[in-house]
C-alpha cells in the first residue's frame, strides 16, 4: 500500500509540473513577441453590461506592435412579462484600428447585422475613450442616439 501511495504521489507531482508548464506556455507570447509599450493600456478583454447582462465583449491583442481584435455584441430582448435576456451575436473582426494612447477607434462590418437590409451597409465606426485604470467609455460614432457604454477590462 505504501509503495502505491508513493507511485500515486510521484505521478501526481509529475502531472502537476506538466500542467504548470502547459499553462505557462499558453500565457507567454512566443520569443520576440511583446506588447508595444504604447498599446499596453488597450490590450485585453473589455466587457460591458446592460440590465445586469452581457452587452459587449471586445478583445484586443497586440502581435508585435500591431493591434487586432474582435467584438461581440449581445441582443437584449425585453418581452412583456418575462425577464430580460441576453443572446450573443457573431464575433466580428475589428478593422482600421487606431490607438493614440487614450482613444481607440475601429470599424466593424455591418453587412451581417440585419440581413438582407444591411448587406450593402458601410462599416460602423466605434470609439473607446480610456477613463481610468481598466475602464473606458464605448461609443458608436455612427449613431448619436445610441447609449455610451462603460467598459471594464477583465483580462489583460
Amino acid at each position: 500500500m505504501e509503495g502505491t501511495v508513493k507511485v500515486h504521489s510521484a505521478l501526481f507531482c509529475a502531472l502537476l509540473v506538466i500542467f504548470a508548464a502547459g499553462v505557462q506556455a499558453q500565457t507567454d507570447k512566443p520569443a520576440g513577441q511583446t506588447t508595444a509599450p504604447g498599446n499596453a493600456a488597450i490590450v485585453g478583454v473589455w466587457r460591458s453590461q446592460m440590465d445586469g447582462l452581457p452587452a459587449i465583449t471586445l478583445t484586443i491583442s497586440d502581435e508585435s506592435g500591431s493591434l487586432s481584435g474582435a467584438v461581440l455584441f449581445y441582443l437584449h430582448r425585453r418581452d412583456e412579462g418575462k425577464p430580460v435576456t441576453s443572446t450573443p451575436g457573431v464575433p466580428e473582426p475589428l478593422m482600421n484600428l487606431v490607438f493614440d494612447g487614450k482613444t481607440f477607434t475601429f470599424q466593424v462590418s455591418h453587412r451581417r447585422a440585419h440581413p438582407p437590409a444591411t448587406l450593402k451597409d458601410p462599416p460602423v465606426t466605434f470609439r473607446i475613450m480610456l477613463t481610468g485604470a481598466n475602464k473606458a467609455a464605448f461609443t458608436n460614432l455612427n449613431d448619436q442616439a445610441s447609449p455610451e457604454f462603460e467598459m471594464v477590462r477583465t483580462d489583460y
